[in-house]
């Protein structure tokens, strides 16, 4: 695995000078289009559980690709991803993968990108994604991004930018808020658009759960080494669990609102029972409160502490109805509950379905723009909880605060663990 130490600016020059052009059967900016026998070639960037799981739908969604090249930072991570999609009797023998394009380390995206993939899976550490994506369109791929696409404001004005430079390139950019993509909400939402609750003035949202997995360090881990394995309890890595968990909850306010972003947010949190060095510097706890142009707010709590009530919902009121979205029911004059109908997919599947029918389509969905103001707006909450101020949206797009260490190596064996932030003492930057 590569331990070269890069600096970021000399990152981002390179990955803007990275070729424009677009593979052999992508979809061309003059909006050529990928003939429906050709094979689109597929990469992969991150091998943990949810790339592994994006790979085997990308796979499924058409049976036209190929997984041709995998990248992590760990060759222990990518070998049991590549075993689990090779056992796969579906997909198995699509998976041709040879070890000259199998890339660890730092470096391992470039690698992936540039081996003559089409398509970009990038589900490594949501701290990577604003340069993954950047490497990517630059390089002319389609994007499939993991949420959330950043974890500070200067990640998020990235992506921004990459994605607008996507659209004058024709390329799809999907995001991994697969909530969008799943029917029955797109039916409770267009009937929230349609007006069937009247003006939404209350949207009270819940991710209120127990703790998740944790990483013990093992002693031949360097610091980065165990902060890269440990990653969730690392915001310049997740974010903070109100970013890279809550953010689907969060994302499911905002689409209800037409994609309004919020003003201003304020709230509380902190870091209660998961006290010990083993789970980084994050919180345990966030509620925070969105305050929107149209007087409408949402209330928002997320927790992750064992041997809780649980709670993983929306309820949504409006001047004349209300909604409880997770079981697609609305109340009020306008009384509804969705009915399946046996058409319903697996949401992750059909983000896919639909990614690889608009590149065959030569009409690429973009979603840069929504997918990254919903990463915006959990860090923006993430940001009122960390320093107990009340933070507004342009405050937080136009922060100049970056989270990530100035270098990245492997071998580096002092990264000390952030300091666990003091609502009210820690500054907002």
């Amino acid at each position: 695995m590569s331990s070269r130490r890069i600096n970021k600016t000399d990152a981002r020059r390179d990955f803007l000078k990275a070729s424009a052009g677009l593979g052999a059967f992508s979809i061309l900016s003059s909006g050529v289009h990928a003939a429906s026998a050709s094979t689109l070639k597929v990469g992969l960037v991150g091998c943990g559980g949810r790339g592994t799981g994006a790979a085997s739908q990308a796979l499924r969604a058409d049976k036209e690709t190929e997984l041709v090249a995998v990248g992590d930072m760990f060759d222990d991570r990518l070998q049991g991803s590549l075993a689990q999609l090779k056992g796969d009797g579906e997909i198995g023998a699509r998976v041709k993968v040879s070890p000259e394009n199998c890339f660890t380390g730092f470096d391992a995206y470039k690698k992936v990108i540039n081996s003559g993939v089409d398509v970009v899976l990038l589900a490594s550490p949501p701290g990577f994604r604003p340069m993954h994506i950047e490497a990517a369109v630059a390089a002319g791929k389609h994007v499939f991004a993991e949420k959330p696409v950043a974890v500070d404001g200067p990640g998020c004005r990235r992506v921004l930018e990459a994605c607008r430079q996507a659209k004058e390139k024709n390329l799809a950019v999907v995001s991994g808020l697969c909530w969008r993509y799943d029917k029955p909400k797109r039916e409770v939402m267009k009937r929230i658009h349609d007006g069937a609750l009247g003006e939404l003035h209350t949207l009270h949202t819940n991710y209120n759960v127990g703790s998740l997995w944790m990483r013990k360090r093992q002693p031949n881990w360097t610091d980065m080494e165990y902060q890269l394995r440990n990653w969730y309890y690392y915001a310049w890595l997740s974010g903070d669990h109100n970013v890279e968990q809550h953010i689907h909850s969060l994302d499911k306010c905002r689409w209800a609102l037409k994609d309004e972003n919020p003003v201003a947010a304020y709230g509380l949190g902190g870091r209660q029972v998961r006290t010990s060095a083993d789970f980084g510097h994050i919180f345990d706890h966030h509620a925070v409160v969105y305050e929107f142009k149209s007087g409408a707010k949402v209330f928002s709590y997320t927790r992750q502490q064992d041997g809780c009530y649980n709670d993983v919902n929306d309820y949504f009121q409006g001047s004349k109805g209300y909604c409880n979205v997770m079981k697609h029911t609305i109340t009020g004059p306008d009384a509804w509950t969705y009915r399946r109908d046996g058409s319903e997919i697996d949401m992750y599947q059909s983000e896919h379905n639909e990614l690889f029918a608009s590149i065959r389509a030569g009409k690429p969905i973009n979603d840069g723009e929504w997918m990254t103001h919903s990463s915006l707006m959990a860090i923006l909450g993430r940001m009122a909880t960390y320093t107990g101020k009340r933070i507004t949206w342009e405050q937080a797009l136009n922060s100049k605060e970056v989270l990530a260490p100035a270098d990245l190596a492997l071998n580096d064996q002092k990264l000390p663990t952030p300091p666990v932030a003091l609502p009210g003492k820690t500054p907002f930057a």
